[in-house]
């Protein structure tokens, strides 16, 4: 079993990657193999509403100038996929925007291939605002039928230096939380 975690934050190993990180962490220590993938510093296009993934149905979209497509195949690949963001103005980053756009076109082209993956999203937000990034993220799992864990509480840790998500105990247990579900999960769908 493999789960894939995208830190869609424009700051590399910060917040967002901690709240990830601990997520991944636990679910290594269920044996399950794990992979962090930042997209900071990556030049990702928006999807252009082509649509020319429903005609090739090849598993890929048209745009094959940055690293989208390999990401998408990574989403295939995996068990299990963790999306996180940090909260921007009340909403995702524009990198999660792009990865969330073009991956769910291309698997809702390509016959829901990601249906019954386990998915969840992860958010770091500084103070408030982190509720719509959270739903808008799960709106992509709910729609390509995967099957989201709940936590002890919703998947947020409050921070705004880098760092500042680990002094947030309560955020801290909910990554773990999640964790040990996604984990007992993904064993209940893979026997």
């Amino acid at each position: 079993m493999k789960v894939v975690a995208f830190n869609g934050s424009a700051r590399k190993d910060g917040n967002t990657a901690l709240l990830l990180k601990r997520v991944l962490r636990v679910l290594e220590a269920e044996g399950i193999e794990t992979e962090l993938v930042q997209l900071a510093g990556e030049n990702i296009r928006g999807c252009n509403a082509c649509r020319t993934c429903y005609e090739t149905k090849n598993k890929r979209c048209i745009i094959e100038d940055d690293k989208v497509n390999e990401y998408i195949a990574k989403m295939v690949e995996a068990d299990g996929i963790l999306l996180g963001s940090p909260t921007y103005f009340s909403m995702m980053t524009p990198e999660m925007k792009t990865l969330i756009d073009r991956a769910g076109y291309v698997a809702r082209a390509n016959n829901d291939m990601f249906k019954r993956k386990v998915g969840a999203a992860v958010v770091a937000v500084r103070r408030a605002g982190g509720m719509p990034t959270f739903d808008a993220i799960n709106h992509l799992f709910f729609i390509s039928q995967m099957i989201v864990p709940g936590s002890s509480y919703w998947n947020i840790g409050v921070g705004s230096k880098k760092g500042d998500v680990e002094n947030d105990e309560e955020g801290m247990k909910t990554m773990e939380d999640l964790g040990r579900n996604m984990a007992w999960l993904l064993k209940k769908t893979q026997a």
